[in-house]
C-alpha cells in the first residue's frame, strides 16, 4: 500500500530575488494551474528601479562614446551595459523584459515576475501588500505531469522486489483503471516502527488523474530463478538507466533524462530465464513448522515415510522455496503429515518437536495410535499460553478501536513469544493439537501483518482467535481470571466470528466503531483448569 506524492525533481519554489513590496498576486489561491510564462507577481522594488536606471545610463553613455576615438572608454561603456543587464537578469527579469526597458527608455517602478515552469500552485506563502526580502518564498509550484508513488513493503516482501520491476496499482478514485510504473528506488533503511521499507515508483500522469496523497494498492509479480534471484527474460541483454528505470535500451549509452551512463540488467541482479533453472518449491501444506525449524515427511515407498528437516526460503503464494534438504523428484506428504508426526510422538521417537533427525515410520506404526489427551497440563505450558493471551488481547483492543496500524506493530513481539513456546513437556495428541494451534496462530499473524486493509487484517485475526480459543480450551492459562468467548453472527458476510475477552461487555474487533457492541457472550472458559463451562449467556 502507499500513496501518490509529488515528483521532488519537478517542484519549484518561487522566491523573491530582490527585496520589495508585493503590489499584486495574480494567483491568489492554491490549486490553480499555471503555464510557463504566466504572470504571478507584480513587485515594487526601489532596488530594481535603480538597477534599470543604471542600465539606461550605461546605454546612453555608450551612445555618446560611439564617436570617441578612445577604445578603452568605448570598451568600458559596453561592459557597463553587459553588467547592468546581467544584474537585472540575476534579480529575476526575463530577457524580453530587459529588452522592453531598453526600448521604452524609462525605468518602471513595478516589475512582473512570471512562472518559470508549468504546474499547479500547491502552496501560497504571501499576500498582497506584503514586504518581502531576498529569499522570501512566495509560491510553491509542482509539475504533476509526472508523479511518484511511495509504497510500504513489509520485510517479507523484500525478497521479491528489485530495481526496475514493473508495478501495477489501483486507486479508490478509479477502481477500473490499472496504472503501471517501475520501481525507481528501494530505501536502504528499514522503518523500525512499522517494519516496512519505502519503495518509490516513477510514472507519467497524463491528464492529471493521479493526485498527491491519493491512496493506492500495488502489486508486483515476480519470477525467480535458482537461488531466489529475480528473473526477467525481457531484460536479457538490455541496458538500464540507474536513475530512471523507464529508460531501457538495447545497447550501452547515456540516459535520455539525466545523461548518466546506462548499466547492464545483469549488473542490477537480473538473470535471463533461459540460462537458469527454476527454484525448487513445495506446497505450503507440506512442511511442519515450529519456531525456526521445518520438517517434511518423504514417501519412501512401500508404506514407509521418513521425516527430514529442511531449510525453507521465502513463501511464494501457496508454495515455499526450498533452500536445502530436498532433491527434485522426491515425494513429500502434503496431507496427513500431522497424523504421521503425532504417531511418531506416541511411539516416543524423534519428531518435529525434537531437533534430531526424524526416524522412518511405517503404516503399521501409524495404526498404533495410542495415548491420552489433555490431562495434567504442566503449569509452565499454561504460563506460556497465558503470555500469548495477554498479547492477543492487545491486538484485539486495537482492532476494536480502529487502530489497524497499531495492531500490526504488535505482531513481531507476538511472533517472538509464539516461537519461544515449548511443548516438549507434553506428548501424544495433546502435543500434536498444540503444535497445530500455534501454527494456525502464526499463519493468522502473517496474514494480519501482510494485510493492506483493515478488512484483510480482521480476516487474519479471526484465524488467530480460533486458534487461541482452542489452545485455552485444551491447556488453559495461569492467569486465574475468566476468559470470555464472544460471538458476532454478522461478521464476515453473515458467517459469524468468535473472539476472546478478559472482561464482559461486547467490544467487537471485526467491526470496530462501526458496530462496537455487535455480538454476545457465548461462553466463559475456565482458564485455570483448561476446561470450559456454560454460564447461561450462550451455548457450550
Amino acid at each position: 500500500v502507499g500513496k501518490v506524492t509529488y515528483d521532488e525533481t519537478k517542484r519549484f519554489y518561487l522566491t523573491a530575488w530582490v527585496g520589495g513590496r508585493l503590489d499584486r498576486l495574480f494567483v491568489d489561491y492554491t490549486g490553480l494551474s499555471v503555464s510557463k510564462g504566466d504572470h504571478l507577481v507584480e513587485l515594487y522594488s526601489p532596488e530594481l528601479y535603480q538597477a534599470q536606471e543604471e542600465l539606461l545610463s550605461a546605454i546612453a553613455a555608450s551612445t555618446d562614446m560611439r564617436e570617441s576615438k578612445n577604445d578603452y572608454l568605448r570598451g568600458r561603456a559596453e561592459k557597463s551595459i553587459v553588467s547592468a543587464r546581467e544584474k537585472l537578469r540575476l534579480w529575476g527579469l526575463e530577457e524580453a523584459q530587459i529588452e522592453a526597458i531598453e526600448l521604452r527608455k524609462e525605468p518602471s517602478d513595478r516589475i512582473t515576475i512570471n512562472s518559470p515552469i508549468s504546474g499547479v500552485v500547491v502552496h501560497k506563502n504571501a499576500v498582497e501588500g506584503m514586504y518581502v526580502e531576498t529569499g522570501t518564498q512566495i509560491y510553491t509550484i509542482a509539475d504533476l505531469s509526472e508523479v511518484w508513488v511511495k509504497l510500504d513493503a513489509y520485510e517479507s516482501d523484500l525478497a521479491w522486489l528489485h530495481y526496475g520491476q514493473e508495478v501495477e496499482f489501483r486507486t479508490e478514485a478509479y477502481p477500473g483503471d490499472v496504472f503501471k510504473g517501475k520501481i525507481a528506488f528501494i530505501d536502504p533503511i528499514l522503518n523500525a516502527k512499522t517494519r516496512t521499507v519505502k519503495i518509490r515508483v516513477n510514472l507519467p500522469n497524463p491528464g492529471g488523474k493521479l493526485k498527491p496523497d491519493m491512496f493506492v494498492r500495488a502489486v508486483v509479480k515476480s519470477q525467480v530463478a535458482g537461488g531466489g534471484r529475480i528473473m526477467d527474460s525481457g531484460l536479457a541483454g538490455k541496458w538500464i538507466s540507474p536513475m530512471h528505470p523507464e529508460i531501457v535500451k538495447d545497447k550501452p549509452g547515456a540516459c535520455d533524462i539525466c545523461g548518466m551512463d546506462l548499466v547492464s540488467a545483469e549488473s542490477l541482479g537480473y538473470v535471463a530465464a533461459e540460462k537458469n533453472t527454476a527454484p525448487l518449491v513445495i506446497p505450503s501444506s507440506a512442511p511442519l513448522i515450529t519456531g525456526k525449524r521445518a520438517v517434511v515427511y518423504i514417501d519412501l515407498g512401500e508404506g514407509r515415510f521418513e521425516g527430514r528437516e529442511v531449510v525453507l526460503g521465502s513463501r511464494a503464494g501457496d508454495h515455499y522455496l526450498v533452500e536445502s534438504g530436498l532433491e527434485e523428484g522426491e515425494r513429500v506428504v502434503t496431507k496427513g503429515n500431522f497424523k504421521i508426526d503425532s504417531a511418531i510422538q506416541l511411539l516416543a521417537k524423534p519428531s518435529m518437536m525434537n531437533p534430531r533427525q526424524v526416524d522412518a515410520l511405517s503404516q503399521d506404526d501409524l495404526r498404533s495410535d495410542q495415548g491420552s489427551m489433555f490431562s495434567d497440563i504442566p503449569v509452565g505450558i499454561k504460563r506460556q499460553i497465558g503470555g500469548l493471551f495477554e498479547q492477543y488481547l492487545e491486538i484485539k483492543d486495537d482492532l476494536s478501536h480502529d487502530r489497524f496500524k497499531a495492531s500490526q506493530l504488535r505482531i513481531p513481539l507476538f511472533k517472538e513469544t509464539l516461537e519461544s513456546v515449548d511443548l516438549s513437556e507434553i506428548s501424544g495428541e495433546a502435543q500434536l493439537m498444540g503444535v497445530k494451534e500455534l501454527g494456525d496462530m502464526n499463519v493468522g499473524l502473517g496474514l494480519l501483518a501482510e494485510a493492506n486493509t483493515v478488512g484483510q487484517g480482521r480476516a487474519g485475526f479471526e484465524i488467530v482467535s480460533n486458534a487461541m480459543i482452542a489452545s485455552i480450551r485444551h491447556f488453559g492459562t495461569d492467569g486465574g481470571q475468566p476468559v470470555h468467548v464472544y460471538h458476532c453472527p454478522m461478521a464476515f458476510g453473515g458467517r459469524g466470528g468468535d473472539w476472546l475477552q478478559a472482561s464482559e461487555g461486547t467490544e467487537n474487533p471485526y467491526y470496530g466503531s462501526e458496530m462496537f457492541q455487535c455480538g454476545s457472550l457465548a461462553e466463559t472458559l475456565n482458564s485455570v483448569q483448561g476446561g470450559h463451562e456454560h454460564d447461561g449467556h450462550g451455548h457450550e
